[in-house]
């Protein structure tokens, strides 16, 4: 595969994306497989990395997505390249070459995957879930006996237990509301926040169907949650930066000025 046919490909996973240069460097890194130089608009393959062009295939559809994050995203995309809406991308762009044909998921197709990919689900991601909904319903108990003996359950997850109240609580609304341990504990938290029933149900059926935890996050917990995704906070620290940008340029520039006045040079 050359880089013309790997850029090809790329574009009938995606087409209505703004232009962007993709060129082998004809070197191996020990570092990083590509990257992205957003400036230009330009992805760089270090196709030395690897032989294998489904992996090389990986590596441009990583590097696309930057390119479709930078170019689509309403605000100025922050330094912190790999946002939630970056593995959205990404993992979008995924799911729609698999099933084009054109990107091969190994992790589905081979043996040594499946069969470790059973195992840690069954015996740990889902044991997990059942373990810690478990542990919310003692919690729940200890709950019940704070009030039973007017003590203060904040006091006893504190200090007692050691384990903060803020979680214990959530432990216990994740035993309450009945969330499926099935999909891990984590994304047993995410469906905690997700407050509709039909909404909840509908994002459990797509972690369960095997969309990311970033993709479900995504399009069910559309509120912002960080600083780093608000755009309106975005383009404040954007303007920031340029008014510190044209502060020290005039700064600079009326050290020049008055330079070339004491060496008798004309300013203009």
């Amino acid at each position: 595969m050359n880089q013309d046919q790997l850029k090809r490909l790329l574009l009938s996973i995606k087409s209505d994306v703004d232009d962007f240069d993709l060129i082998f460097s004809g070197k191996k890194s020990l570092k990083v497989d590509g990257l992205y130089k957003p400036e230009i608009r330009q992805i760089i393959i270090h196709n030395k990395n690897t032989e294998d062009e489904n992996a090389l295939l990986y590596t441009g559809i990583h590097e696309f997505a930057h390119h479709v994050h930078f170019t689509t995203s309403p605000v100025p995309v922050s330094r912190r390249a790999h946002t939630r809406e970056f593995w959205t991308i990404l993992h979008g762009l995924l799911e729609r070459a698999e099933g084009k044909g054109i990107y091969r998921n190994k992790f589905k197709t081979i043996d040594e995957f499946r069969q470790l990919t059973k195992e840690l689900k069954e015996n740990y991601l889902v044991k997990n879930g059942k373990l810690m909904r478990d542990f919310g319903k003692l919690l729940l108990k200890a709950f019940n006996l704070c009030r039973k003996y007017d003590m203060s359950f904040d006091d006893y997850a504190d200090r007692e237990l050691g384990f903060g109240r803020n979680e214990a609580k959530k432990l216990i609304r994740i035993y309450n509301e009945g969330i499926n341990p099935a999909v891990g504990y984590h994304n047993m938290e995410t469906l905690l926040r997700i407050r509709d029933s039909e909404k909840r149900q509908a994002a459990e059926k797509d972690l369960m169907g095997g969309r990311s935890p970033d993709t479900v996050k995504r399009e069910f917990l559309p509120a912002v949650t960080s600083v780093h995704d608000d755009p309106v906070e975005e383009l404040r620290k954007e303007k920031q930066r340029i008014e510190r940008s044209i502060r020290s340029l005039k700064e600079r520039l009326e050290k020049v000025e008055a330079n070339l006045e004491k060496l008798g040079g004309s300013t203009e």
